[in-house]
C-alpha cells in the first residue's frame, strides 16, 4: 500500500506562505486556541515528516538543537519529535534535528521511493518548490490548506502555487478553527 502524502501549508487569503517585514507576529498573530490544539492533534498522529533543504534549514535555526527548549511551543516540539526525511542535494550530515535522515537526489524520485516504503503517512509542512514538483509528477495526495484571515498584498512572501501547474480540487474535509481560521483539505488531480 502506498503512504498518502500531505501538502500542508499555512496562507494568507491572497496566498501568501509568508511575510516580508511588518510586526503580525507567528502565523500572522490569528493563533487561537483551536488551531493550536488542532495542529497539535495533527503532529501526534504516526507520520513521516518531508522537508525540502531550505524549509528545514529554517527549522533548524528556530528549533535545532541550539534553540532553548523552554521557549519552543508544544506544536513544534511535537512537530520535531516526529521522524523526518530532508530531501537536499546540498545538505551535508549530520543534520541538527532529532530522528532525521539525509535523502540526496531528485525530491521526486526520493518522494515516489518514500510512499512505496513507508509504514506511515508522509506530511510536508513548507517546502514550496518541492512540493510543486511533487505536485506536478502526481506524488501528493493531499493539499492541506490552512487560511489565516489577513491579506498581505505589501508584505506577502512566497506565493505558495506561484509557477505551479493546474490542478482540479476536491475538497474532502473543511473546518473552521477561532471561528476565523479555515482549514481546507483538498485532493489535486492535474488538469492537462
Amino acid at each position: 500500500m502506498t503512504a498518502v502524502y500531505t501538502f500542508d501549508i499555512f496562507s494568507t487569503l491572497d496566498g501568501f506562505a509568508s511575510y516580508d517585514g511588518g510586526d503580525w507576529g507567528g502565523y500572522w498573530g490569528k493563533q487561537g486556541p483551536e488551531f493550536l490544539d488542532r495542529r497539535l492533534a495533527l503532529y501526534g498522529e504516526q507520520q513521516r515528516m518531508v522537508f525540502g533543504a531550505n524549509t528545514f534549514r529554517q527549522m533548524v535555526e528556530l528549533l535545532g538543537s541550539g534553540a532553548d527548549e523552554s521557549t519552543i511551543d508544544p506544536v513544534n516540539g511535537r512537530m520535531r519529535s516526529l521522524p523526518a526525511t530532508v530531501v537536499s542535494t546540498t545538505l551535508e550530515g549530520p543534520l541538527d534535528w532529532p530522528d532525521a535522515t539525509l535523502a540526496g537526489g531528485d525530491a521526486v524520485d526520493v518522494v515516489a521511493r518514500l510512499k512505496d516504503e513507508s509504514d506511515v503517512p508522509l506530511r510536508s509542512n513548507g517546502s514550496l518548490s518541492m512540493n510543486r514538483a511533487l505536485l506536478a509528477a502526481g506524488l501528493v495526495d493531499r493539499v492541506q490548506l490552512t487560511i489565516f484571515p489577513v491579506i498581505t498584498g505589501r508584505t506577502g512572501a512566497e506565493p505558495i502555487f506561484q509557477g505551479a501547474a493546474d490542478f482540479d480540487l476536491e475538497l474532502i474535509e473543511s473546518r473552521t478553527l477561532d471561528g476565523h481560521t479555515q482549514e481546507l483539505v483538498y485532493r489535486p488531480t492535474r488538469r492537462g
